[in-house]
């Protein structure tokens, strides 16, 4: 296998001995990886390498790690772990809101870094974030580890995003085009629509349109709102849903402990806010007081979902 054909991870962290922890646990893995010392550094690696998954520290020189992450949630799908000594519930928030997929705790087990890789692994990727296109003549950046080990065949199968201009100067993302949504695809097209009053989501293209409107989620927040869809008015616990993510079935003997209930807040939390929901009055997630979360009741006219 060439490799062109293997996947590839971009390492943020300016510990050196970290980043070769990390650098060891990802081509042991299979990956490719590509080395970033500082946060723009590590938004221009991703924008040009286009990685399945990236690592972030967020004590970086320069931007730190919850600003990186917004800037690469503008211009990519990778999945993102956010690594950091800062275990306060008010941090994991932050980064999750961030766009990161992943929060975990310095220090950290390989064997749980290298789950949480799986289990990404093995949920689908958009093919790119809306608003993004072709790449315009840009070297890469970053330090490519050479000798990883070929990769074996897993699921995941998604085509890699595709990048846009690293920015060297720190400048913020381009903007977005305005007409990017002008022509949406609509829930009679081709692929697998899942629909809920105006809310309706395509598992094929990974498009979620409110209103005829796209919106755009990370990878998690994605599959969280397909969860729900799928499950309409069942309810769906916490622990249901951090399985979910996890890549495994429900009623799964797995354990599921507070840490991963409270991201699975988080997660949601920014999903509300990104389709316009509210708690105090749901239109489309309601919450089960000590149960879970479940699709809203059709009490205005709308059709229920079929």
């Amino acid at each position: 296998m060439s490799e062109d054909d293997r996947k590839t991870a971009v390492i943020i962290e300016d510990d050196p001995d970290v980043r070769s922890l990390l650098d060891e646990v990802f081509r042991a893995a299979g990956f490719r990886t590509v080395l970033a010392g500082t946060g723009l550094e590590g938004v221009a690696a991703v924008a040009a390498h286009e990685p399945v998954i990236t690592t972030l520290d967020i004590n970086l020189p320069g931007i730190d790690g919850f600003e990186a992450a917004r800037r690469i949630r503008a211009v990519s799908a990778t999945f993102i772990i956010m690594l950091s000594a800062l275990g306060e519930e008010s941090d994991v928030v932050l980064g999750l809101t961030s766009g990161a997929d992943e929060y975990l705790v310095k220090p950290f087990r390989p064997r749980e870094l290298r789950a949480r890789i799986e289990a990404l692994l093995r949920r689908p990727r958009n093919a790119h974030p809306a608003g993004t296109g072709p790449a315009f003549g840009t070297e890469p950046a970053g330090t490519a580890s050479p000798g990883a080990a070929p990769l074996a065949a897993d699921g995941a199968g998604a085509a890699a995003p595709e990048p846009v201009a690293p920015e060297s100067a720190g400048q913020p993302a381009p903007a977005r085009n305005p007409s990017a949504t002008a022509a949406l695809p609509t829930i009679g097209s081709a692929g697998q629509w899942h629909a809920h009053r105006d809310i309706s989501l395509d598992a094929v293209t990974h498009t979620v349109l409110v209103a005829q409107r796209e919106v755009e989620l990370t990878p998690t927040e994605f599959d969280l709102l397909a969860t729900l869809l799928e499950s309409k008015r069942r309810v769906r616990s916490k622990a249901d849903l951090a399985l979910v993510l996890r890549g495994e079935a429900f009623g799964s003997a797995s354990y599921v402990g507070e840490p991963d209930k409270r991201a699975i807040e988080a997660h949601m939390a920014n999903l509300r806010r990104k389709i316009g929901d509210s708690t105090a009055e749901p239109r489309y997630i309601e919450t089960v007081r000590g149960v879970g979360y479940r699709l809203t009741a059709h009490t205005d006219g709308a059709p229920a979902p079929r």
